[in-house]
């Protein structure tokens, strides 16, 4: 009996953890602006929002939207870390490219050593693609959970 007392509660113990996981995203924001005009940051928010505050639902019977103001999605609260860019005068960096990974590698080992584990890892590439491309970003999304 003690046995299956033993083995129920683990189980519920478990069922429990699987629920009540949580998520942090931190951002990386690396320039790939020619001539190293471009910023390049690592952002974490250090506030919450809840999404279904500025959520709207829109049927065909009853258009209603939500009011919120932009401004009241906006955190005013985050870190930013500081990245080097991609390219500078004399093009690519490859010294700058490696000391973004060092930065990286540091945010992502703290965020272990705190309980998060690195769970997804998103990027996109975002250029403006015409005559001179003068603009563009490298954005990367590391999903942490614990």
């Amino acid at each position: 009996m003690k046995k299956i007392l033993f083995i129920a509660f683990i189980a519920l113990a478990a069922t429990f953890e699987m629920n009540a996981q949580q998520y942090k995203v931190i951002t990386s924001v690396e320039s790939i602006v020619p001539n190293g005009l471009g910023r390049s940051r690592i952002v974490n928010a250090l506030e919450d929002k809840d999404y279904r505050e500025f959520t709207s639902v829109q049927t065909e019977e009853d258009n209603t939207r939500n009011k919120s103001k932009r401004g009241e999605i906006r955190v005013k609260n985050f870190e930013e870390t500081k990245l080097l860019n991609f390219y500078n005068l004399g093009g690519i960096r490859f010294q700058n490219i490696a000391a973004n990974d060092a930065l990286i590698t540091s945010m992502i080992n703290d965020m272990i050593a705190n309980g998060w584990e690195l769970a997804f890892v998103v990027s996109a590439v975002e250029s403006e693609g015409g005559k001179g491309d003068g603009q563009g970003i490298f954005i990367t999304r590391y999903i942490f959970r614990k």
